[in-house]
């Protein structure tokens, strides 16, 4: 952590600072430069983000522009950022952090316009404290790995980013839930592994997947990334081809336009309502293995409920009647994956300071067949107890033949 910061009483703080911008660019200290506070003309902006490359030999910056609901990257040579900070100050962004391998310096604006800098140095590391009682959990990924720093999850130092802590709980404990999935997958230690991540998004979970498979258990695997949105699938190819993760691609597209041709692992996460289904389908028509996905928003089945008449006092407050749809919406679906060959497990993965989208459906592919007969009509006993006619999941698991027609 930064010492106490002092305040500079330089009359020019924003020379001082462009000053040491200039220095750090020359030395090839600089580890991250960040824009904040954002007062100028495009509303949605809300800061740039500066990192060190190297282009074709030449040192340069990524800037990451970071809008509301996308980000923007430019490449720009090293004194071309520097005129480009020095026209931003204070006129569009009132606030600027430099992070440098001898500390930190901030740059803040008034209200009025007056600058203010701090600076903040570097303390020595500390000795590592003896071993106690208490052990620190497990991580399955390390701080240390360049994704995540290139993601935005850890800084130059590779120290975790206060405000990225619950996305780096999510990834470990995703990658804690998929690491015991697989040690029970009927999936051959030495096999090369096809995974399809429905809905990726920024990519963290991609990335991860594909890290822990290849790097930390030294598997090969080929990982795609399926995303709606262009812009998000140029910047994570982008990274991919930055950081050199061979096997890992994006495509642009959702679970119905783009299905890979073979699926050992099939993850959806917060894939909207009936997406959730249409995942899970194309998972178990591929005949993955392990099956991952973390439903929301449970829109299809709640307009189709009819509260039986022992549960209508309970059920006639809307909270209660979506908890019950959203219940039922996937139970139904952990009964089709166990009807399907499936041993199925419904839990939160997460606790719920992290995300309220905590729900989890895990399916690991049984080595042995099951006689699906069963279990088909009790899904059809709870359909018909609900007034449920009909659930995305089985009507496109029916068309495909992979489940029989049980009666109304």
């Amino acid at each position: 952590m930064p010492a106490t910061p002092s305040t500079s009483s330089a009359a020019d703080p924003l020379a001082q600072f462009l000053r040491l911008l200039a220095d750090s660019l020359e030395a090839g200290s600089l580890a991250k430069l960040v824009l904040a506070k954002h007062v100028g003309a495009e509303q949605s902006l809300q800061r740039i983000i500066a990192k060190p490359l190297l282009i074709k030999g030449q040192p340069s910056l990524s800037l990451v522009y970071r809008y509301e609901t996308r980000d923007i990257t430019r490449n720009l040579p090293n004194e071309q950022v520097q005129a480009l900070v020095a026209d931003l100050l204070p006129a569009s962004f009132r606030n600027a952090h430099l992070f440098t391998s001898e500390g930190e310096v901030q740059l803040a604006f008034s209200k009025k316009g007056k600058p203010m800098l701090q600076r903040h140095l570097a303390q020595p590391a500390r000795e590592a404290a003896p071993a106690g009682h208490d052990r620190e959990k497990k991580r399955y990924l390390q701080l240390t790995r360049p994704f995540l720093r290139d993601l935005g999850v850890t800084d130059a130092q590779s120290a975790l980013i206060p405000s990225m802590s619950r996305k780096w709980k999510q990834i470990n404990k995703f990658i804690e839930v998929f690491d015991h999935a697989l040690t029970s997958a009927p999936l051959a230690a030495e096999q090369p592994l096809k995974v399809a991540d429905f809905g990726s998004g920024k990519g963290y979970l991609t990335f991860a997947m594909h890290d822990y498979l290849s790097n930390t258990l030294g598997r090969q695997a080929q990982v795609t990334g399926v995303e709606l949105r262009p812009d998000m699938v140029e910047l994570c190819n982008a990274a991919a081809a930055r950081l050199e993760h061979s096997g890992l691609v994006f495509e642009c597209g959702d679970v119905r336009s783009v299905v890979p041709a073979a699926i050992d692992v099939m993850i959806a996460l917060h894939a909207c309502d009936i997406a959730t289904d249409y995942a899970i389908h194309t998972g178990i028509r591929c005949n993955a293995a392990i099956i991952m996905c973390s439903p929301c928003c449970h829109k299809q089945i709640r307009p189709q409920l009819q509260s039986p008449g022992l549960l209508q006092p309970m059920l006639q407050y809307g909270l209660h009647l979506g908890q019950q749809a959203e219940m039922l919406t996937d139970s139904l679906r952990a009964l089709y994956l166990e009807a399907c060959g499936y041993e199925t497990k419904v839990f939160e993965f997460i606790s719920l300071e992290h995300t309220n989208k905590n729900k989890m459906i895990l399916a690991v592919k049984r080595k042995q067949p099951v006689d699906a007969t069963a279990l088909l009509e009790k899904i059809a006993e709870l359909k018909r107890f609900y007034g449920v006619k009909e659930h995305c999941l089985e009507t496109l698991l029916q068309a495909d033949g992979l489940i029989a027609v049980v009666g109304a």
